[in-house]
This record gives C-alpha cells, sequence and structure tokens, in this order.
C-alpha cells in the first residue's frame, strides 16, 4: 500500500459469498489435514473457487459476481458439489458451522503460506486458537463514498445478522455458554470487532495512510472489522456471520445483507450512524443469546429480542428484496427465525444424546435440506 488506496468501482449492489467449510475424517469426525490434498485435486475444475485458509483442516468456497441471490445459489451449489466429490476422493466430509465441537487446537496444522505464518509469529496463542469458520458476503459498491455510507450504517445490522446465524457454541468438547464463541475468538485479534464510523472516502484513506506510515499494517487487508470496506474488490464486505449450517440458509443470508446495503444506500440521508457502544452491547447480546438477545433499537433505545427486530427488520426490507428477484428469501428467512439458530439445535441435541458428535452427523445431514 505504497501509493493512496483507490476504490475499484464494481456493479452496484452484486454479490459475492465467501463461505469458510470444516473438514472432517468420516470415521471419528474430528477435523483433519486435508485442505492440501484437495485443493490439488480440485485445481483443475474450480481454480479460482475453491480456496486455502488458515489452517489445513479448513478451505474456502466463493463465488463470482452474482446479480441475485438466485444467481449465487445457483453458483455455489456448483463449487460445493464439486467439492464435496472431491472431498470423497481425498478421504474427507465437508462440514457448516462456525467450530468444531471437540476439535483441540494443538492438533491443527498451519497452511504453509507466508502471510499465515507471519500472522501466527505475531499473534501467537491468539490465532492458534483461530480454528474458527465464517460467511463473508460482499456487496457491489459504485464509488468509495457509497461504500463508506453503507459501511457506516451497516454497523447497526451486524448484531442481527450475527444472531440469525449463530452456530458455535462448544469448544475443546466444553459448552462456552455462548451461541457464537467464534466471534469472542475473533475478537482477540488486533483491528478487528466493530469499527467506528468513519464520515468519508478520504477520512477511510487517511486512516490507512496513517496504519502503514505507522508501520501497523501493509494492506487494507490486514484489517479484520465485523464490517470493512474492500477497496480492492470495490465492495462492503459483512464479516461478522457464523456460518449457517443449510445451504439455503447461506443464500437467505446473503440476500438479507444485499437488501439491507440496498435500504440503507436507498434511505442513508435520513439515518446516522448508531452509537457504538449501543452497536457493541448488541453484538455482545447476540453473541452470548442468539436469537433471544436483548435488541436496543437505534435512536429510540426501544428495547426487544433480537427475533422480533429481525422480523421488523423483514417488513422493512420488503421492497429492496423485491429489487434482486428476492421475495422468497423472505419466507427462507422467516423460516431460520422459526427453526432457531444452530447453536441453540447444537446444545439440544447434546442435551438429547449427550455425544458430541451426534451434532455433526444431525447437522450434517440437513444441510442440503
Amino acid at each position: 500500500m505504497k501509493n493512496q488506496v483507490e476504490f475499484r468501482s464494481s456493479e452496484p449492489f452484486t454479490l459475492g459469498v465467501e463461505v469458510e467449510f470444516q473438514l472432517l475424517d468420516p470415521d471419528t469426525l474430528d477435523l483433519t489435514h486435508s485442505a492440501p490434498a484437495i485443493l490439488e485435486e480440485a485445481s483443475s475444475q474450480c481454480p479460482e473457487r475453491i480456496k486455502k485458509e488458515f489452517i489445513q483442516s479448513m478451505v474456502e468456497v466463493t463465488t463470482g459476481v452474482c446479480k441475485t441471490p438466485g444467481e449465487v445459489a445457483s453458483d455455489i451449489s456448483k463449487t460445493i458439489e464439486v467439492l464435496e466429490e472431491t472431498a470423497g476422493r481425498c478421504g474427507c466430509l465437508i462440514h457448516a458451522a462456525s467450530l468444531h465441537p471437540f476439535a483441540r487446537v494443538k492438533d491443527q496444522r498451519l497452511t504453509d503460506e507466508a502471510r499465515y505464518h507471519a500472522i501466527l509469529e505475531e499473534l501467537q496463542i491468539v490465532g492458534r486458537r483461530l480454528i474458527t469458520q465464517g460467511l463473508h458476503v460482499h456487496v457491489g459498491m459504485k464509488d468509495g463514498e457509497t461504500a463508506i455510507r453503507v459501511f457506516d450504517r451497516m454497523r447497526s445490522f451486524l448484531p442481527l445478522f450475527l444472531a440469525l446465524t449463530a452456530s458455535s457454541p462448544f469448544f475443546e468438547s466444553e459448552d462456552t455458554g455462548l451461541c457464537s464463541y467464534r466471534s469472542k475468538l475473533f475478537e482477540a485479534l488486533p483491528r478487528s470487532g466493530m469499527p467506528e464510523a468513519l464520515g468519508t472516502w478520504n477520512n477511510y484513506r487517511e486512516f490507512l495512510k496513517l496504519l502503514e506510515q505507522a508501520r501497523v499494517i501493509g494492506s487494507p487487508r490486514d484489517i479484520w472489522w465485523d464490517v470493512r470496506p474492500h477497496p480492492e474488490l470495490g465492495t462492503v464486505e459483512v464479516r461478522i456471520c457464523d456460518v449457517p449450517s443449510r445451504l439455503r440458509f447461506i443464500v437467505a443470508v446473503s440476500a438479507l445483507i444485499q437488501a439491507a446495503a440496498l435500504y440503507l444506500f436507498a434511505e442513508g440521508s435520513s439515518l446516522e450512524p448508531e452509537n457504538r457502544a449501543i452497536v457493541n452491547s448488541n453484538k455482545w447480546q447476540a453473541t452470548r443469546h442468539g436469537l433471544q438477545a436483548c435488541f436496543v433499537e437505534p435512536f429510540t433505545c426501544r428495547q426487544s429480542f433480537a427475533i422480533d427486530a429481525i422480523k421488523r427488520l423483514l417488513e422493512k426490507l420488503e421492497p429492496y428484496f423485491a429489487e434482486f428477484d428476492a421475495s422468497n428469501q423472505v419466507d427462507l428467512l422467516e423460516l431460520m427465525l422459526k427453526r432457531g439458530c444452530s447453536a441453540n439445535r447444537q446444545r439440544h441435541i447434546f442435551l438429547r444424546t449427550g455425544n458430541l458428535r451426534e451434532i455433526i452427523i444431525q447437522e450434517r445431514a440437513g444441510f442440503h435440506d
């Protein structure tokens, strides 16, 4: 980042989706170090869509640039099909969740890449404990000013996205008491968590310039906020979500974020960025309680359950879903609310069976439902 960062314009409100998957041993259902074999095997079929990640027991699936959630569903389904077939040939399974319930940190292997080695050297135990998986949703923006306008105001919705997707209650065979322990593990990283409002694109560029001059970062990629501008791709990237346990729910959450971005752009002049303390309180509640979190509405300070706040948000966003031919996704989001977040289902399975492996078996069985 030697020169001033420029925002690479992209088609407004297009979608790009990234999903990190766990790789499992089919017999033990523990994490297995199969990523190098899978990446080599899949390189001729999906060279740009299945990617390495921080540890060798996970891979990332990415979509191309999609105009609608329907395109996302078609795109990502094809890649996941290739990944599942490739994983099978490599003797493993894939699994969608944000923390494995009983895998041990000490058993994981770092992906052999200079950037990852440098990160781990700096982070030490914080990095070694980062065996998490996430869902990242990019929304295209026409310019930097638009991106910052959406970025600033998107923060108020982030706790609701987390409450909806929470899928990480267990860590190293222990019930953490949280619905999203992943979010707390990630907050231990520097330059992570909930950002301050930036106000203007120039403010963001000056912020990056300061951090680079101080040798705090080498590029914007070294900022790991819950939402961030992504100048290279020309997007706003929402990073707060745990991984939903169903493929169609992954698409539905992507549709929700796309509709929310268009709403924030359209209504932005009448919306002020929410107080960061309120946003952080809402995030903690979502982390701890999932859909039963106490959510404080911006500006009015009205309190309600997150599940009810999401219902109100869906009503508000209804015309914006229609802009992307995605009204059917509202039904899926309402189904997610009815079923409850994956974290609660995982706990119910464990209470009923006393078996952490059974959590994986039952959640995996419904992935394509």
